[in-house]
């Protein structure tokens, strides 16, 4: 499912540049599975959509792999899962998740905006123009909870 999803964001990407979740092992996914934080989305006991969040020791995480099925795209299963890694991250005392995609994918970064994501800077270390969103989780001492900025 990741590799299919993958496929079609491969299109916002020059066509000399490998995408590396094209490209990734087995094993590639199960250290990630023992390592990192991962998300499912389940319809009908079939995974449509999933995310891994590398939560790091400085309490700041990297959302990596975010993908749902091409047939379910923009249905709501993408922003579930966001709402997921969000209440994780909460339960986590994250103070900042971030990820990269591409530039052009407009109605990735819209769906990101929606989530509180912002823009903090672009890079072209890939090849092609990348953002680096960001979600700041600020602490409200007074009331113990986690507030997103």
């Amino acid at each position: 499912m990741t590799k299919e999803a993958f496929k079609q964001y491969k299109k916002y990407v020059p066509e000399s540049n490998d995408l590396e979740a094209l490209t990734e092992t087995y094993e590639d996914i199960k250290k990630d599975i023992e390592t990192k934080e991962v998300f499912v989305a389940l319809f009908n006991d079939v995974v449509v959509g999933s995310v891994r969040v590398e939560i790091l020791p400085d309490k700041t995480a990297y959302l990596s792999r975010f993908s749902v099925s091409p047939e379910l795209q923009r249905h709501g299963v993408g922003s579930a899962l966001l709402d997921a890694v969000d209440e994780a991250m909460k339960k986590a005392s994250v103070s900042k998740l971030s990820l990269h995609t591409s530039t052009k994918a407009s109605y990735l970064i819209h769906c990101y905006y929606k989530h509180d994501f912002y823009i903090e800077s672009t890079t072209k270390d890939k090849g092609y123009i990348r953002a680096l969103l960001i979600k700041d989780y600020i602490y409200d001492e007074e009331s113990n909870n986690k507030n997103v900025n």
